[in-house]
């Protein structure tokens, strides 16, 4: 038994700085001086298990051994003779090569032991209490995968910014930037937890400000009533930094959805804009009838008609002439939203063309009609002809004039 009085401080200390367990500090010290003592003094394949006592600072070191008959003892550190075996239990037998009896016994410890444990263990100490913290951090902000955090910019480099959450640090990759948006140091954000992945250098936490999951949680944060399970979102296109459309429903009789999310002089819906950079968004409202909802996720277009495919789910949308380039949008970014947040293909289709076609149709109508009535009389032209020579023969075998 050896005796480690600057461990206890050493364990208290870092379980502070490093945010973890105390328990899980003193199973990572056990495990390197187990490992430290089979270094030193044992065998690299011994099985040892160290206990460290939190209150006299003693570590005491166990070693497990397979028990085989005195003849067959071949290492001394991994084997124990059945004889030896039975001086320490009367009850122990010896086992078989599959399946082998352990016996675990204290070992007597060096005088040394201590100083030279210490210096062999640090380094393993040190590494296993990164890989605990590392286990903790991943385990802590994967369960947070989906959520909404406030971190601040801890230091931007390139394309890439890094978040500080607190007890970890998030990556904002470019891809999930704000278009246009500027970071610095020590700017507060509301970040959107992405993924969180196990890499080789400790958990990784991709964040994101161009998720639609991020307008979520601000709504859900200016719209008490969403927590009230009066409204509720149904669904988000986005273009981060341009355009957002909501689709929104009430669940309450009464309660206007559109108008519980915009709130008083749009209010509400000000203050998200106000935290993504002042980015459009609509508030669509849901309909369960598909043609109703696609005309509302055209808004501000007005619509004069919804024809839907359902075999290939595509919608050919009718507008006024005049309303054509709105529905569309710039570089086709309001019918592209549309489209995501019905999740159906549209095509928008103007009214004039629509006429166009019909005219086009009843044209090719009449000309066919004009063709079918033409063929018809040429027909009895002949039929007529036909019969009239018929009857000049007839005249002529009775000596009449023919009529």
């Amino acid at each position: 038994m050896a005796e480690l009085p600057n461990f206890l401080a050493a364990i208290n200390l870092l379980a502070e700085e490093k945010n973890l367990p105390r328990d899980t500090v003193v199973e990572t010290v056990e495990a390197a001086l187990a490992a430290a003592y089979k270094r030193d003094y044992s065998d690299k394949d011994q099985e040892a298990r160290a206990e460290l006592n939190q209150e006299t600072s003693q570590i005491r070191i166990f070693i497990s051994r397979a028990i085989v008959p005195d003849d067959d003892v071949d290492n001394d550190h991994l084997q124990i003779g059945l004889s030896e075996a039975k001086k320490i239990d009367k009850d122990a037998k010896v086992g078989t090569e599959e399946e082998p009896e352990m016996l675990e016994t204290e070992v007597e410890l060096p005088g040394d032991f201590g100083r030279v444990a210490a210096q062999t263990a640090k380094q393993v100490i040190i590494q296993r209490l990164r890989e605990a913290e590392r286990e903790i951090i991943f385990t802590e902000y994967s369960d947070k995968e989906g959520m909404v955090l406030n971190g601040n910019v801890q230091r931007v480099e390139g394309n890439m910014v890094y978040v500080d959450l607190g007890k970890a640090t998030g990556i904002l990759f470019s891809s999930e930037q704000i278009p246009g948006e500027r970071y610095y140091t020590g700017q507060r954000l509301k970040v959107y937890v992405l993924r969180v992945e196990q890499a080789t250098r400790g958990p990784q936490i991709v964040l994101s400000r161009a998720n639609g999951g991020l307008v979520k949680h601000l709504f859900e944060l200016e719209v008490p009533e969403i927590e009230a399970g009066t409204v509720e979102i149904v669904n988000i296109a986005r273009e981060a930094g341009v355009r957002s459309k909501v689709a929104v429903r009430s669940y309450a009789a009464g309660v206007d959805a559109v108008g519980t999310f915009v709130g008083g002089r749009g209010s509400r819906v000000q203050a998200v804009m106000g935290e993504l950079g002042e980015e459009k968004i609509d508030i669509i409202p849901y309909a369960d009838e598909v043609e109703t909802y696609i005309a509302n996720a055209l808004s501000p277009t007005k619509v004069a008609q919804v024809e839907l495919h359902e075999d290939d789910k595509k919608a050919i949308v009718r507008v006024p002439e005049d309303q054509l380039s709105l529905a569309i949008g710039k570089q086709g970014q309001n019918v592209r939203l549309a489209a995501k947040l019905t999740t159906w293909n549209i095509d928008i289709v103007s009214t004039d063309e629509s006429r166009v076609e019909a005219v086009a149709e009843a044209a090719e109508a009449v000309s066919d009609n004009q063709e079918e009535a033409l063929i018809q009389a040429v027909e009895s032209a002949t039929e007529a002809e036909a019969e009239g020579d018929a009857n000049a023969g007839v005249d002529a075998l009775s000596g009449q004039e023919p009529a």
